[in-house]
Formats: C-alpha cells, sequence, structure tokens
C-alpha cells in the first residue's frame, strides 16, 4: 500500500483480534453491493492530519 492515504483509526484500547493484538485500524465501508473499499484520501495531506 506504498504511495496510497488511507484513513486509519490509532489509540484503540488494546484488543486480541483472532489472535494478534490490535491498536487502530483501517477504515473502509461496504459499497452496497457487497464490495467492501478502503477509504483513501485524494492529494496530499500531513500524517496524523485530524478526521472530522
Amino acid at each position: 500500500m506504498v504511495g496510497i492515504n488511507v484513513v486509519f483509526v490509532a489509540n484503540l484500547k488494546p484488543r486480541k483480534l483472532r489472535g494478534v493484538m490490535s491498536e487502530g485500524m483501517m477504515l473502509a465501508a461496504d459499497d452496497g453491493e457487497g464490495q467492501v473499499k478502503l477509504v483513501t484520501i485524494e492529494g496530499d495531506i500531513s500524517p496524523g492530519s485530524l478526521v472530522r
């Protein structure tokens, strides 16, 4: 996923998911037709920018 800006949620309470410790997640959405799409950012934005 080099070169793609995605929406990532960090600082979540650590939890084990399928046996692996998770502390964040990338956001994805269902397109209504059964396809899951990763939420990406068009253009440049600084890492750590706030999502509103």
